[in-house]
């Protein structure tokens, strides 16, 4: 059974497929600590395959330089939980992809994970257009593992409406 949570995720998809469709928009996402959350949250609406080309689930930090190009450098420097991490993640989703937009979604859902300046919660986003600079934000959300992470879900899908509106 879904739970309020869910249920908003799915209006957000659907928005956001109608907007991206309305637009002529391929939409494509790089997810760690969601783990394809965000690409289900998608494709669970009928008609995506006409907006949402494609999504990489880059748990480790060898799949985020494997599948996106994130740079050693970036990981090494920032941390696979960083808004240098995501706005490579998101170019690299968008230079592997036919999208004109896409997000990146890194971070710590819990319940482990945290370091200092870190903590649980946290999770920074990249967001890219095609031919424009990669836009990031950090931002700390509270609760369990799946409350982080759906939180995470709503924001990566507010955030691909706002870029598309804008």
């Amino acid at each position: 059974m879904r739970d309020a949570g869910e249920a908003e995720v799915e209006a957000l998809a659907r928005r956001l497929g109608a907007q991206a469709a309305a637009a002529g928009v391929l939409i494509a996402v790089a997810e760690s600590c969601t783990g394809g959350w965000l690409a289900k949250a998608i494709t669970d609406i009928p008609g995506s395959s006409a907006w949402f080309d494609r999504g990489f689930v880059t748990y480790s930090n060898d799949a985020k330089r494997e599948l996106l190009g994130v740079r050693e450098a970036t990981l090494a420097r920032w941390g696979a939980v960083s808004e240098a991490t995501a706005a490579e993640m998101a170019a690299g989703a968008l230079a592997h992809s036919h999208a004109g937009l896409a997000v990146a979604v890194t971070g710590i859902a819990g319940p482990g994970g945290a370091v200092p300046g870190k903590p649980v919660g946290t999770v920074c986003f990249g967001f890219v257009r095609r031919g424009m600079a990669p836009q990031t934000e950090t931002l700390h959300f509270t609760g369990d593992r799946r409350a982080v992470r759906l939180q995470s879900v709503r924001h990566a899908l507010e955030g691909l409406m706002e870029r598309l509106a804008g």
